[in-house]
């Protein structure tokens, strides 16, 4: 009986040898293990055995059916540990999985580009509160009494002589009260406007204004760095022309149109088939606010710009309702 434990010991390994796969192992728990395997015979077979040689008999069996069990175990576990880094194999050769990641919104962009222009051409940048007062916002700024603009109309006003700016000009007299010439700056930032929203106008937008101040600051200065400006942001090609018009903060005063570069001119729905687009305002800062921030008119003179970033973003970007730029649909902006 020894003899035939020990042929059995030497099969197990022999048969654990050469398993290579699941249903190999099954195969040797088959031979071996089950009720009417190989070891089962064998203890079957200990009632024959003579009773003075049963313990030591028995205890062969014990350490055989031990044995084949932790050899079965410890296979076992080796080959789904095999199989689960066979699933989570990585070929190094493959290109990386590319992570969604999120992008400069379509205002950003465009402000960010005009900010890099004018930097170039010489400007700083200066910043001011979006909560103002009625004297920076209005008052310095020349603006009369009883301007439409100064009406809770046209106006979020917060107290009284206490407001939502309406436009970043206010920074200007900031700048000109804490500066003395030359200074060229311009001023990016929120306004806000008591404005019905629709597709065309909102309570919120952006504006960038520029200011120059100096000696000898002339009206042909102004248009050579609109000019300068347009045709590095919307193209060399482009045509311009100037248009007289009215700010109480500037004398003289001009807006500046430029080709529709969605239809080269030829007329659209966009440009009203007129062929022009009005890109921007400007004039020569009026002697009133000069001498409101202490300067005198007859020393320096300057000129100031303006225009609406909204407005830029969606004619170049084919966008028809301001509103999409504030929804924040990510189906939307992705597209920029």
């Amino acid at each position: 009986m020894e003899t035939k434990i020990q042929q059995i010991r030497q099969k197990v390994e022999s048969a654990i040898a050469q398993i290579k796969n699941s249903d190999e192992l099954e195969k040797f728990r088959i031979d071996f293990l089950a009720r009417k395997g190989t070891i089962a015979e064998l203890f079957d077979a200990l009632k024959n055995v003579q009773n003075s040689d049963k313990p030591v008999i028995g205890k062969k069996l014990n350490e055989l059916r031990l044995f084949a069990e932790q050899q079965f175990e410890q296979l076992k576990n080796s080959l789904h540990t095999a199989k689960k880094s066979e699933h989570q194999y990585i070929d190094l050769t493959l290109p990386g999985r590319t992570l969604p990641i999120g992008t400069r919104h379509p205002v950003t962009q465009t402000l960010d580009e005009i900010k890099s222009i004018f930097y170039s051409m010489g400007f700083g940048i200066a910043d001011g509160p979006e909560i103002e007062d009625d004297y920076h916002n209005f008052e310095a700024l020349n603006f009369p009494a009883d301007h439409p603009a100064r009406d809770m109309q046209d106006t979020f006003f917060l107290a009284k002589d206490v407001l939502l700016r309406t436009h970043t000009s206010p920074v200007q007299i900031r700048v000109m009260k804490e500066q003395k010439p030359p200074i060229r700056v311009i001023m990016p930032g929120k306004v806000y406007r008591n404005e019905a929203i629709s597709a065309r106008s909102y309570c919120l937008f952006h504006q960038v204004e520029g200011l120059y101040v100096d000696k000898k600051v002339t009206f042909s200065e102004l248009k050579g760095t609109l000019v300068a400006f347009a045709k590095q942001f919307y193209g060399s090609n482009i045509k311009y022309k100037f248009r007289p018009s009215f700010f109480p903060f500037t004398e003289p005063s001009l807006e500046m149109d430029i080709t529709c570069f969605l239809c080269n001119g030829n007329g659209c729905r966009v440009c009203k088939h007129s062929g022009w687009l009005e890109v921007l305002g400007a004039g020569m800062v009026h002697p009133n606010v000069l001498k409101n921030v202490g300067y005198d008119p007859d020393e320096v003179s300057g000129y100031a710009f303006g225009m609406g970033i909204e407005r830029i973003t969606m004619l170049r970007l084919g966008i028809t309702d301001i509103r999409l730029l504030y929804e924040n649909d990510v189906r939307f902006l992705k597209q920029f």
